[in-house]
């Protein structure tokens, strides 16, 4: 039976428990485990895929093509393994699943509750992800702080969870907040003594405690916590502020963190971990020389999370040429041809990065415009792409009212419409590339597989008439001949995708593309 580790967080948001989640997830993968993670959130919303990334960032898709939290993307990063629907549960998932059973009288007429139909579809969701995983171990991170009203229905499923796979099959790990107040130069361990509290009142007590902290924390304080909590001071490990966004794994694992998770599980007999890859990174990263600048123009420039696979992306390429990624968030809505040359006159590079909607799309292709005639790098992504083929329609084949029927309905001439073959393109798809192009040059093969998340593609009534212009290439298709990538021949590096290729980076397997976008800018 697999094993299921839940983690929790209490006093304050942003404590950092979706990257811890993901540090202990990769250092039992190094010590021979395969492992699956989840995340419950809850937000009644069915899913992030009409969330505003104003306030929730980036929607990552997984390669099934489930439209989820930013935090899976940070799961697949730190532990390089291919996440699915069932990583992502929210609590207007669950609702919806419990109300249709209703409605198909599944329940026989039953009073539909909480207790126990709720949680028991939240079980449900546990048990299926350890079931189409194969994993031997389910890191399931809750979403919110202990206290939250709409964590409850969660906190009561995973209580139960204990009694119902067994106290060996089940750890708690809680994570919580130990403030050092500088005027009195004191740590103060009163909040998380009220959070565990709180964790308990709810019939959860934790088996580890990870304590956040601006400063380390000295042992007494550890044991005062560890007296309080009802647990051995060896079960209270700290997370101090760190310089690196990949230290948490090696300070964990420093710590014998998984050393106290197998116990508990009584597994023995693994391997050490072996973690001297991500030590040789986090000292690259501490050491990067030189600096390359790049400019991100999009529509959600002011909220960073809302691109955050792409900005990691960058950093790893970056960090694979032991280059310092210097970003310029560029509005996308406030571009115009008087300003583009102070917004993009001193970069190294532009990414225009994928979006939805008529709003600053006239901002991109200027931009795209800029980089074209300017011969600098380029990288359009999703939608990015799409507005590279609207651009070159306009200025160069003569088209000067081409457009997407995304932003006009009524253009005389749609170079990209809605998807006639699909409703939305999702998920991982298989590629062809053009032989003797510069992404199969950079791939290294013909076929290749990509992540996907648009509704909109390229019009192929137009396709004879770009292909009549030598300068640009056509380089990449997926099934029924729907266009996935286009290029510039005589250019320095101008590439544009369909697909989102930041989805599938990895901090030690940087994507091809993005290390030679890199790379045309420092070489």
């Amino acid at each position: 039976m697999a094993k299921f580790i839940f983690i929790t967080g209490g006093v304050v948001s942003s404590l950092g428990k979706g990257i811890n989640a993901a540090s202990i997830g990769q250092i039992l993968k190094s010590r021979g485990l395969k492992v699956f993670m989840q995340k419950f959130d809850p937000y009644i919303n069915v899913d992030p895929g009409t969330m505003s990334p104003y306030q929730h960032g980036e929607v990552y898709v997984t390669a099934d093509g489930a439209e989820t939290d930013l935090d899976l993307g940070h799961y697949e990063r730190f532990i390089d393994v291919e996440l699915s629907k069932d990583s992502s549960v929210s609590t207007g998932k669950i609702y919806q699943t419990v109300i249709d059973k209703e409605r198909k009288g599944l329940y026989d007429g039953a009073t539909i509750q909480v207790i126990p139909h709720i949680t028991d579809e939240i079980k449900s969701r546990l048990i299926n992800a350890a079931n189409s995983s194969g994993a031997d171990i389910v890191i399931t991170e809750i979403g919110g702080t202990v206290g939250d009203i709409e964590s409850l229905p969660y906190l009561e499923a995973i209580r139960q969870a204990r009694r119902d796979f067994g106290f060996n099959n089940t750890l708690y790990i809680h994570n919580t907040l130990v403030p050092y107040i500088k005027a009195a130069r004191e740590i103060k361990t009163k909040p998380t003594q009220h959070s565990v509290s709180e964790l308990k009142s709810l019939g959860i007590t934790p088996d580890l405690l990870i304590l956040r902290s601006e400063e380390k924390i000295e042992q007494s304080a550890k044991d005062k916590i560890a007296s309080f909590s009802d647990i051995a001071v060896l079960d209270v490990f700290e997370a101090v502020d760190v310089e690196v966004i990949y230290e948490p794994i090696l300070a964990l694992n420093e710590q014998k963190i998984d050393d106290r998770i197998l116990s508990h599980f009584e597994i023995t007999g693994l391997k050490e971990a072996d973690l001297s890859e991500w030590k040789k990174l986090i000292d690259d990263i501490k050491h990067l020389d030189g600096i390359v600048n790049i400019g991100i123009v999009g529509k959600y420039v002011s909220h960073h999370d809302a691109y955050l696979s792409l900005v990691e992306s960058l950093k790893h390429a970056g960090y694979f040429h032991k280059k310092k990624i210097n970003l310029k968030w560029i509005d996308a809505g406030l571009l115009t041809n008087d300003n583009v040359l102070a917004e993009l006159g001193n970069l190294d590079g532009i990414v225009v990065p994928g979006g939805f909607g008529k709003r600053a799309t006239d901002g991109k292709i200027i931009a795209i415009n800029y980089a074209r005639v300017n011969n600098i790098p380029m990288f359009g992504i999703c939608y990015g792409m799409q507005l590279t083929m609207v651009e070159y329609a306009k200025n160069v084949l003569g088209l000067k009212d081409a457009n997407s029927t995304e932003i006009d309905e009524n253009t005389k001439n749609p170079i990209i419409i809605k998807n006639k073959n699909f409703d939305t393109i999702i998920g991982n798809k298989e590629i062809t590339l053009e032989d003797n192009s510069l992404i199969a040059k950079i791939y290294g093969k013909n076929k290749i597989k990509e992540r996907f998340r648009n509704s909109y593609s390229f019009n192929n009534e137009y396709l004879e008439l770009f292909k009549k212009d030598s300068n640009i290439k056509l380089t990449a298709n997926i099934e029924n001949n729907t266009l996935a990538a286009v290029e510039l021949v005589n250019h320095k590096w101008f590439l544009s995708v369909q697909y989102h290729p930041e989805y599938i980076s990895r901090p030690l397997k940087p994507h091809p593309l993005f290390i030679s976008f890199i790379e045309s800018m420092i070489y």
